[in-house]
């Protein structure tokens, strides 16, 4: 009797031009559901386009103009000239070439001691010290930038540094590390692979930890040799891992500043101006605004583009 009326109810809906019962009752769902995702998503949202979008957009429109925080009563609409003035500069092209230097020396350390390291707490066995070796990876990337390169200034001090005490053990005369403009440089990316090596063990051993044990076990049983399991089985299972380390450092590394700041000020001179450091001098030292923008522009421009090739080259599905 009650599935007759609701056939008689849905004939008559349909003769209005409206929709049967339990359409509406669909939609309505969908309309609560809908209503309950923007309320879950919408602050979220929001706060996220408050703190990156709006910035972003900022720095595009100031790095329009002729923005000089000194002479705001000079400030004109000068369209690309601040992009011409950034790529006939020489020392932003000196400050992007330290920097990639930086990248590709760290880079490809810290993945390979990344992954080795990852390997070794992926072997079974070593019980209690495989779980605090896990542990320990977490303090160096869970300690501020800041606070990173103040014990590296602390540490490779010439007079009170414990990296000079070790060496005047064995025997070796102190090194003026943060002092010479060579070994200021390679000081920062030392520092730098010591921060975040961890990360990409970390991020290896998640990988790791995907691979079928059934299958390891299997091709362990088959062959002796490590590189090969590694490489035709563990290897496959690492990629996405690997894209995401490619991505994210590779961000971090081109906008290094704390650490860096914190360590050198980008000296001597200016062996150690990163881009980052760079923008903010021109930024906030200078206070061409413009100028800046530009220049930070360019870097995400470049960012974007370096990991859009990472995704193509590396990026595969298991």
């Amino acid at each position: 009797m009650q599935a007759t009326q609701d056939i008689g109810r849905n004939a008559a809906a349909l003769q209005r031009g409206g929709r049967p019962a339990a359409e509406e009752a669909i939609i309505d769902v969908n309309r609560v559901r809908a209503g309950t995702k923007l309320g879950f998503l919408g602050p979220a949202v929001f706060a996220l386009a408050a703190i990156g979008l709006a910035p972003l957009i900022f720095a595009i429109w100031t790095s329009l103009y002729n923005y000089n925080l000194t002479k705001l009563a000079n400030m004109r609409f000068i369209g690309l000239g601040n992009y011409a003035a950034v790529f006939t500069d020489p020392v932003f092209w000196q400050a992007m070439g330290r920097t990639f230097t930086m990248l590709v020396i760290a880079l490809p350390v810290q993945i390979a001691l990344g992954m080795g390291i990852a390997l070794l707490l992926h072997q079974p066995g070593l019980g209690f010290l495989k779980t605090l070796a896990r542990l320990s990876l977490v303090i160096p990337m869970a300690t501020t930038y800041a606070v990173v390169g103040l014990l590296g200034q602390v540490m490779f001090n010439l007079k009170y540094g414990v990296v000079n005490q070790l060496l005047g053990f064995i025997g070796i005369d102190a090194v003026n590390w943060l002092g010479v403009p060579a070994y200021a440089f390679a000081t920062i990316i030392f520092w730098d692979i010591w921060q975040w090596t961890p990360f990409c063990a970390l991020v290896f051993l998640a990988g790791l930890t995907t691979v079928p044990m059934e299958i390891e076990e299997a091709a362990r049983l088959e062959t002796k040799s490590w590189w090969t399991v590694l490489r035709h089985i563990q290897l496959p299972f690492l990629v996405p891992g690997l894209t995401a380390v490619l991505i994210l450092r590779t961000a971090d590394t081109l906008k290094q500043f704390d650490m860096v700041f914190t360590m050198t000020r980008g000296g001597p001179g200016s062996s150690t101006e990163l881009i980052s450091l760079l923008i903010q001098r021109i930024g906030f030292r200078a206070f061409d605004q413009g100028l800046a923008s530009a220049q930070a522009v360019v870097l995400l421009v470049i960012t974007i583009v370096l990991s859009r090739l990472y995704i193509r080259i590396f990026y595969r599905e298991v």
